[in-house]
């Protein structure tokens, strides 16, 4: 099984090649995201079955490294970090890691999470004839969202959206009436950490509901987060 290692620490890294090795891994090791990434481009090698992925990394945040993996990529990873703060621990899960291992861990541990990642990614594989469809539209209060050509219409009309509130719109309007938690929100749509960046948020839902100009679609949840409405709510003012 292929294996690609990403960390910048020799020691920490030279110890789990040689461990990895003896339990039958082929293990590349990249010591850099901008290396991590380059090792992910497809060059007819049997392709990588899972990455173990470090956080601190010296040319960009391991975060970031995930993102970029999970936007073109399937493959499992196993973020491996000193980062043991349940912040941290949701937003690498929300930006699409397979799972979180913090430092220090045990080996045999690591070992049949490594397995038990690479089972499912297994299973989840299309077949090689496979394509995968289309997103559809989604539609909502008179919305129509076409996420391949990144198009809002409302009642026919185009609405022109910067790219954060296009996302941000699809995002609330995949689920009508979930509320979705603002840590989810910056961790899906800026790819971020949600503390510090309220006022962001805030600015993005009210350009929203401008442009939009539907009023009481978007529904603050104090102290929780956004939802959209997916009926025209009766006798009831917009959200605030």
């Amino acid at each position: 099984m292929r294996l690609l290692l990403v960390e910048d620490d020799e020691r920490v890294a030279a110890a789990l090649v040689a461990v990895l090795g003896r339990h039958g891994f082929q293990v590349r090791h990249a010591r850099s995201g901008h290396e991590a990434l380059d090792a992910l481009v497809p060059d007819g090698n049997e392709p990588y079955r899972v990455v173990l992925l470090d956080l601190g990394l010296p040319d960009r945040d391991g975060f970031e490294v995930c993102s970029r993996i999970r936007a073109h990529s399937g493959v499992p990873v196993i973020m491996v970090t000193a980062r043991a703060d349940v912040r941290s621990r949701i937003h690498g899960l929300n930006l699409g890691a397979d799972d979180y291992v913090t430092k220090p861990y045990d080996m045999g541990e690591l070992l049949a999470r490594i397995h038990a990642v690479a089972r499912r990614g297994l299973a989840a594989a299309p077949e090689p004839t496979e394509q995968p469809p289309a997103p559809g539209p989604l539609e909502a209060r008179g919305i129509s969202i076409d996420r391949e050509r990144r198009r809002v219409t409302v009642h026919g009309r185009d609405v022109p959206l910067t790219r954060k509130e296009f996302d941000l719109l699809a995002l609330l309007a995949q689920s009508p009436g979930v509320v979705y938690r603002r840590e989810q929100i910056f961790s899906e749509v800026w790819r971020s950490g949600w503390e510090g960046n309220g006022r962001t948020l805030e600015v993005h839902i009210g350009s929203l509901r401008t442009k939009l100009a539907l009023p009481g679609l978007v529904e603050a949840v104090r102290g929780v987060g956004y939802r959209l409405i997916p009926e025209q709510p009766a006798d009831t003012e917009p959200g605030r």
